[in-house]
């Protein structure tokens, strides 16, 4: 299949399986004699593995990890595990300081009068002038 039927059979935009060629996420695909890129099922199944991988928020670099240890059927089972839970952790991390910044703006809305005067705690705050 070409590299459109190979987005549409996997959920991948074709730009992205471009990008995961450059990168190296991916092998290269085949050409075909007039040098259209040639993907099989195996290919669309990788892809699939990658999108999910992106969908759970994996970087690129946890992904080629996460497809080393697919593809060997000799791994341990912890290995995964621990790719895995470092990504929770950073996940919470993240979570953590989306939490701190609405609660900032929460209190910073709270205080703000919201009239027609010009006065604004929120402003003051991004100038750093609280």
């Amino acid at each position: 299949m070409n590299i459109g039927e190979a987005a549409k059979a996997s959920g991948v935009s074709a730009k992205m399986i471009r990008y995961y060629e450059e990168t190296g996420l991916i092998p290269k695909a085949d050409r075909s004699q007039s040098g259209y890129r040639i993907y099989g099922d195996g290919e669309v199944h990788t892809l699939r593995f990658i999108r999910r991988a992106r969908d759970l928020g994996f970087s690129v670099k946890d992904i080629s990890q996460l497809l080393e240890l697919w593809q060997d059927r000799d791994r341990a089972s912890a290995d995964v595990k621990a790719v895995a839970l470092s990504h929770v952790a950073e996940l919470r991390g993240k979570i953590a300081e989306l939490e701190a910044m609405s609660k900032t703006l929460m209190h910073l809305a709270k205080n703000c009068k919201g009239n027609k005067r010009p006065n604004c705690p929120i402003l003051d705050d991004l100038a750093g002038d609280l």
